[in-house]
C-alpha cells in the first residue's frame, strides 16, 4: 500500500478534458479555479514533492473574487446573501488581515469580533454544535456499552449454550459469538455506510445505525441457542460498523479546524465512558444469579441507543453534505446553527465551495466500486487510506481489546473469583475513561502523530509487565500488581491510541471518498477485532497470560515504526491542507522522518543538545514568498474556523 516518489505520476484522471472543464467550472465566473494564478503553478496533489502548503483563493484579483462570488450566489440561490458573501470572500482569502479590508465590504465591529473571538475563545460554541457533539457522544456510548455486554457474560453463557468446555470447538465457538458483532461490522456494516450515506445522509445513517444497536441487542438477551444469540449479534454488528464509519465523519465536517480533534476524539472518550457503564452494569446485576445476570449484561445496551433515535433528527445536517448533493441553501441554513455569527457561514461556505469545484466534477461521473478503487490508486488518498489503516490496525495491534473483550477472563486466570474479576474490570473501565480526558487538550496540541509515539513504548513496557506479574505465586500481591499494570496500560492508551484512529480516520479524506475511505479504515479495525477475538481464547490457553501479552507487547513495537514512517501530523491544520500534506509522497516523508526527525530526536533529548533544530517538513507557500513553520502554525490558529475539503483527486501541472 506504500508508494515512493515515481507511482506519484499516476494521474488521478486521465480525461484531459476535466482540465478545461475545471477551469470554467460553476461558480468560476469562466475563470481558472484557483485565484488567478496561472494554471501550472498549482501544488500538484498527487505529488508535492516541495511539501508546500497554500490557500487556493490567495492572489485573486479583487474585481475576479467579487466576480465569483457575484456567479456563485445567483447559481446557487444565495442572493439574499451576496453582501455577507463578498465579505466572507475576502476574510477567507487572507484571515489574518480581515481588520484591513476597505470598500463597501469592510467589516463593522460586530464582525470583527465575532472573527476575535473563534481563536481567543475557541470552546465558545453554539448550542446546536454542542448539542451535535453530544448525540455523536451517546452514539459512542452506544458503541462502548456494546462491546463490555459480553465481556461479563462470558463467564456465564458457555455453561448455559453448552459450549462450556475446554476442547477445540467450544473454545472457536466463545470466540466466534464474542466476535460476532465485529464480523458484522467489518463484512456488512462499514461497507454500507457509503451507499446509506448517499440517499439518507449523515443524521439518516446514525437514527438507522441506532435501530440495529437495539432490537437485536434486547433479542440477545432472550436468546436460548448460540446460533440464535450469534444472529442477534451479527446485526448488531451491522448497526455499529454503519454508525463508526459515520459518527466521527458528522462530528469532523462540523467543528471548527482548532478544536476538530478535541470534538471529534469525543467518540473515543464517550467509547470509553460506554465501557466504563458496561462493566459497572456487569457488577451491578452479578447478584441477581447466573440465569438471569448474563442476559442483563448483553441486554443492557440498548438503554443509550434509545435517546440516540430521538436526538438525531434535532441536529443540523453535516453542511458539506448539502453542498455535495449542491443543496446550498439548506447548507446555509444548517450552518447557520453550526456558528456564532452569518458572516463566518459566508466565509466557510464560499471557501468549502471553492475546494469542491473540481471535486463535483469528479463525482458526477463517480460510483462506489470506482471510489473503493481509488482508495488504492489514486496516489493522494492512497497516502490517507496507509495512514487511516495504519492507526486503525494499531488499536488491535496495540492489545487494548484483549483487556475489553476478556479482562475478566484473564482476570479470572490471574487468580480472581467472579466477583473479583467483575470488580477488576470496573477498575480498568474507569481507568480507560478518565485517562481519555487529557486528551481533549493534547490531541490538538501536541498533536496525534506526537501522542501515538509517546504512547507506544509506554503501552509496551505495561502490557510485559502484566504478563510478567502472572509468573508469581497466586495470592493477593500477584492479582494486585496485575491490575496494576493492566490500569497503567489503560492509562497510557486512552489519550493516545485511544482517541487517535477515528478522528484521524475521519479527517484525512477528500469529501469524494469520505465514506468509502472511513469505511474501510473502520472495517480494517473492526475485522482484525474480529480476528482477536476469535483468535485470543486459544492463544491464552496455549501461551497462558504471560505469552498472549508478550506477544502483543512486541505488536506494540512493530505499530509504533509503521506510525513513524506512514503517519503525517494532523493537528491543526484545515481540512483542505490536509490535501497538500497527504500530496507528499510515502518515500520522501518517511525518508525525513529517518535523516531528520530521529537524528534532531535523539540530539535534542538523549544527548541534550537544547540548541538542536527540526528543520519542518512543509512550508507554506505564499505567492511572492514563503513563510517560515513558526508563520505557518500562526496562520492556521487564524484560519481555524475555515474549514476546506479539498479535491486530492486531479493531478494538475505543477
Amino acid at each position: 500500500m506504500a508508494d515512493n516518489g515515481s507511482s506519484d505520476s499516476m494521474p488521478a484522471v486521465k480525461d484531459q478534458s476535466l482540465e478545461s472543464t475545471a477551469i470554467s467550472s460553476k461558480g468560476a465566473a469562466g475563470h481558472h479555479l484557483e485565484k488567478g494564478v496561472s494554471h501550472t503553478e498549482h501544488v500538484d496533489l498527487n505529488r508535492n514533492l516541495e511539501a508546500r502548503i497554500r490557500n487556493p483563493l490567495e492572489g485573486v484579483p479583487r474585481e475576479e473574487l467579487m466576480s465569483r462570488v457575484e456567479a456563485f450566489a445567483q447559481e446557487k440561490g444565495l442572493t439574499e446573501h451576496i453582501s455577507l458573501l463578498r465579505k466572507g470572500a475576502l476574510v477567507a482569502q487572507d484571515p489574518s488581515a480581515y481588520e484591513g479590508i476597505t470598500g463597501p465590504e469592510a467589516l463593522n465591529d460586530e464582525e470583527k469580533v465575532a472573527l476575535r473571538h473563534e481563536i481567543e475563545h475557541k470552546w465558545r460554541l453554539p448550542m446546536k454544535l454542542f448539542m451535535t457533539i453530544a448525540t455523536c457522544s451517546i452514539g459512542a456510548a452506544v458503541q462502548g456499552w456494546d462491546q463490555t455486554g459480553s465481556n461479563g457474560a462470558n463467564i456465564f453463557f458457555p455453561k448455559y449454550y453448552g459450549i462450556d468446555g475446554t476442547d477445540t470447538r467450544s473454545t472457536l465457538l466463545v470466540g466466534l459469538v464474542n466476535a460476532g458483532p465485529y464480523i458484522g461490522s467489518a463484512f456488512i456494516g462499514c461497507w454500507l455506510s457509503d451507499p446509506i450515506n448517499n440517499l439518507f445522509g449523515r443524521r439518516g445513517v446514525i437514527f438507522i445505525s441506532a435501530h440495529f444497536c437495539c432490537w437485536p441487542v434486547i433479542g440477545s438477551a432472550f436468546c436460548h441457542t448460540w446460533p440464535q444469540q450469534l444472529a442477534c449479534r451479527l446485526l448488531m454488528g451491522i448497526g455499529m460498523g454503519v454508525k463508526a464509519s459515520t459518527v466521527p465523519i458528522y462530528a469532523a465536517e462540523n467543528s471548527p479546524a482548532v478544536i476538530r480533534g478535541a470534538l471529534v476524539m469525543s467518540w473515543q472518550m464517550w467509547t470509553a465512558f460506554g465501557i466504563f457503564l458496561g462493566t459497572a452494569f456487569n457488577l451491578a446485576v452479578f447478584n441477581t444469579g447466573e440465569h438471569i445476570n448474563w442476559r442483563l449484561m448483553l441486554g443492557a445496551p440498548f438503554i443509550p441507543a434509545v435517546p440516540l433515535m430521538v436526538l438525531i433528527y434535532l441536529c443540523p445536517e453535516s453542511p458539506r453534505w448539502y453542498m455535495k448533493k449542491d443543496r446550498y441553501v439548506e447548507a446555509w441554513n444548517s450552518m447557520v446553527r453550526l456558528r456564532h455569527h452569518p458572516l463566518q457561514v459566508a466565509r466557510d461556505i464560499f471557501y468549502i465551495h471553492s475546494q469542491l469545484e473540481l471535486e463535483i466534477q469528479l463525482l458526477r461521473n463517480s460510483t462506489y466500486p470506482k471510489r473503493f478503487v481509488e482508495l488504492f490508486t489514486v496516489p493522494r488518498i492512497r497516502r490517507a487510506t496507509l495512514a487511516a489503516f495504519t492507526v486503525m490496525i494499531a488499536q488491535q495491534m496495540c492489545g487494548i481489546n484483549i483487556i475489553a473483550f476478556y479482562s475478566s477472563t484473564i482476570f479470572k486466570e490471574s487468580g480472581s473469583n467472579d466477583f473479583q474479576a467483575l470488580l477488576s474490570s470496573f477498575g480498568f473501565g474507569l481507568v480507560n475513561w478518565l485517562f481519555a480526558f487529557p486528551a481533549f487538550w493534547t490531541i490538538d496540541t501536541f498533536g496525534r502523530r506526537s501522542l501515538l509515539l509517546f504512547t507506544f513504548p509506554q503501552m509496551t513496557w505495561t502490557l510485559l509487565a502484566a504478563g510478567l506479574c502472572t509468573l508469581m505465586d497466586q495470592g493477593t500481591a500477584r492479582t494486585a500488581l496485575v491490575a496494576l499494570f493492566v490500569y497503567l496500560f489503560g492509562a497510557f492508551y486512552s489519550p493516545g491510541e485511544g482517541p487517535v484512529p477515528f478522528t484521524y480516520s475521519a479527517e484525512v479524506f477528500p469529501l469524494s471518498h469520505r465514506e468509502v475511505g472511513m469505511g474501510f479504515a473502520v472495517a480494517t479495525c473492526l475485522f482484525w477485532a474480529a480476528v482477536l477475538s476469535m483468535t485470543f481464547p486459544f492463544m491464552l490457553a496455549s501461551t497462558g497470560t504471560v505469552g498472549a501479552f508478550g506477544i502483543y507487547a512486541g505488536f506494540n513495537v512493530v505499530a509504533l515504526v509503521m506510525i513513524f514512517f506512514w503517519v503525517p501530523e494532523t493537528k491543526q491544520r484545515t481540512l483542505e491542507e490536509l490535501d497538500y500534506v497527504f500530496a507528499v509522497p510515502t518515500a520522501r516523508f518517511a525518508r525525513y522522518q529517518l535523516t531528520e526527525a530521529l537524528p534532531w530526536f535523539l540530539r535534542r533529548w538523549l544527548l541534550w543538545q537544547r540548541k538542536a533544530v527540526l528543520r519542518p517538513l512543509y512550508d507554506r507557500e505564499k505567492v511572492g514568498g514563503a513563510q517560515t513553520e513558526t508563520q505557518t502554525q500562526t496562520q492556521v490558529r487564524r484560519e481555524g474556523a475555515v474549514e476546506a475539503d479539498a479535491v486530492g483527486t486531479v493531478e494538475e501541472k505543477q
